[in-house]
């Protein structure tokens, strides 16, 4: 579900490697590459690209802490403190709300990530 701008940028970036690749008989000279490489600029919005980075740095450290230490603290705090169940059955309840976390996250992420497309898609058709 790309957009037509830059699916069709894509296109000509890979056929230029491409050509460059194939038709020249693998001898590449780097400063036509490079200036070959320097028309993606023209294809990709770099502040979408911070963007997208800024989104995948924010979910990936919320992947790492939020199941971790929704695991510490419901074990210790809710299923063992609180409702006083054993050290093994707070280990098995625990894991269940961390995998829950989990889950939770990569949904958030699913439609952060899917409606920050469609949106990069409406901006560039508006241009």
């Amino acid at each position: 579900l790309l957009c037509d701008r830059e699916s069709s940028g894509y296109d000509a970036i890979v056929s230029l490697f491409l050509q460059k690749l194939f038709l020249r008989g693998h001898n590449l000279n780097l400063s036509n590459l490079s200036s070959s490489l320097s028309s993606l600029h023209s294809f990709r919005n770099d502040g979408s690209l911070v963007s997208v980075l800024k989104t995948l740095l924010f979910f990936t450290l919320l992947m790492i802490t939020l199941p971790i230490g929704l695991y510490f603290a419901s074990k210790s705090f809710l299923f063992e403190a609180s409702l006083g169940y054993s050290s093994n059955d707070s280990y098995f309840y625990a894991a269940i709300v961390a995998v829950l976390a989990v889950h939770v996250v990569l949904a958030l992420f699913v439609y952060v990530a899917w409606n920050e497309g469609s949106r990069q898609c409406r901006e560039g058709k508006q241009d």
